[in-house]
């Protein structure tokens, strides 16, 4: 059985629609069902708080939820992908306890470093010791959320999956609309949603996980495996690390060069953009090792599969764009209309961001890593050099070019890699 397959009995005689429900089975649409509802829950998030929340509480809220998803990226050291590609035909709970072990260490030298620095930092430059353990425990917990993804493609439970975000997504929402009931206006309250929202779920999965039986007809996994897979893990984790800064340090360079209230105009437009590239990035997270297999068998069809996004895009694009613009201010309140003048170049930035993430999928495919971590670089620093110089001049509307240039570049990289690889 392939990493992508989900064991699954045969539909019963009689269903009406058995081609709906092997489709519904399939892993690529569970996963994109999970991001869907994700961002359900994000867009929902964004209007409760930008209704709650000043500009510059928003920002605060946005600024430390940049914080985590950076940090998470450190914890996991790009074994993401490289663990999906190198385990198949596993058992659950080996699988758990192969991925903690890849991030026990990384997870003692991180919380370490979060108690050192609330201890030596100058008050001047720390939050206070609640608000670096909020984002120091709120980061392991991401860490593990993404974990479980892979390891559910891996071991074939991307249903199991599924429900634990669908568990999370009715925590979180149930806790930030009560937090607009009670009018709570402290930034620190909301982030705490988030932490309570994401560490139920995904401990009580975890638990299950661990409690199922080792089927004699899988694979057994070595601490060579293991091995194998940090090493592959550690050529990706440039691509990861700069990938996330590519998407987030735009969030991080607002307050230091224009205003947390600036964030909170760019956060409220950016949080709904992302989601375009979503669907995209999850068919591809989904095919890695069917991607992977395909070249070995020299049947991989590289140029259908990113024209396929390529359409995909050109046809959201025009709808989102012109959408998110009429929505601004009957969503958010007038308060938000600056924001406005970045839902052009934000959409745009998504939808290059969208086909990027399966052009880079197809070199991961094809054995690049070092390519990708080269894409994401040079997204990166195009999208922050643009961000300095930008950013000063013209405000939130510098960050959205930023954005573009920088999806922009590493989407030209990745094509014009994939297209000599090829070669």
């Amino acid at each position: 059985m392939s990493e992508l397959q989900v064991r699954q009995t045969p539909s019963k005689r009689g269903d009406p629609f058995p081609w709906l429900l092997r489709m519904l089975r399939e892993p690529y649409i569970q996963l994109l069902a999970s991001q869907v509802l994700t961002g359900v829950v994000a867009l929902a998030a964004n209007i409760l708080m930008v209704r709650s929340l000043t500009p510059t509480h928003r920002g605060e809220v946005a600024l430390m939820l940049q914080v985590v998803y950076l940090a998470t990226q450190v914890l996991l050291l790009g074994t993401e992908r490289s663990f999906v590609a190198s385990y198949h035909n596993v058992s659950p709970a080996p699988a758990v306890r192969a991925y903690a072990s890849l991030l026990a260490v990384p997870a003692l030298l991180f919380l370490g470093g979060a108690v050192l620095y609330a201890l030596v930092a100058p008050q001047r430059y720390t939050p206070g010791a609640l608000i670096i353990g909020m984002l120091a425990w709120y980061a392991l917990i991401e860490a593990a959320g993404l974990a479980t993804r892979s390891i559910a493609i891996a071991v074939g439970r991307v249903r199991d999956f599924l429900f634990c975000r669908v568990i999370e997504a009715v925590l979180l929402l149930g806790g930030l609309v009560a937090l607009y009931v009670a009018g709570a206006a402290h930034p620190e309250t909301w982030f705490l949603a988030y932490l309570v929202a994401g560490a139920a779920p995904t401990i009580v999965y975890l638990v299950i996980w661990l409690r199922l039986p080792v089927l004699d007809t899988d694979s057994p996994i070595t601490a060579a495996q293991n091995r194998l897979v940090r090493r592959e893990g550690l050529s990706l984790f440039p691509a990861a690390l700069s990938n996330m800064a590519m998407l987030r340090v735009d969030r991080l360079v607002i307050p230091a060069l224009a205003s947390t209230a600036a964030l909170g105009l760019y956060a409220s437009v950016a949080t709904m953009t992302e989601l375009l590239a979503w669907p995209l990035r999850a068919y591809a997270d989904s095919r890695l090792g069917r991607w992977r297999a395909s070249y070995r068998e020299g049947t991989l069809q590289a140029k259908k599969i990113v024209v396929a996004a390529a359409v995909y895009v050109l046809v959201v694009v025009p709808f989102a764009a012109g959408g998110l613009y009429l929505l601004i201010e009957p969503l958010f309140g007038h308060h938000y209309a600056p924001a406005k003048v970045i839902v052009l170049p934000l959409v745009a930035a998504a939808g290059l961001y969208a086909v990027s993430r399966v052009s880079l999928g197809l070199l991961i495919a094809k054995g690049h890593g070092g390519l990708v971590s080269a894409a994401e670089i040079t997204g990166f620093v195009v999208s922050f050099a643009a961000y300095i110089l930008l950013i000063p001049k013209i405000g939130i509307l510098g960050a959205a070019w930023g954005s573009l240039l920088g999806y922009g570049a590493c989407l030209i990289f990745a094509l014009i890699a994939t297209r000599v690889v090829t070669k």
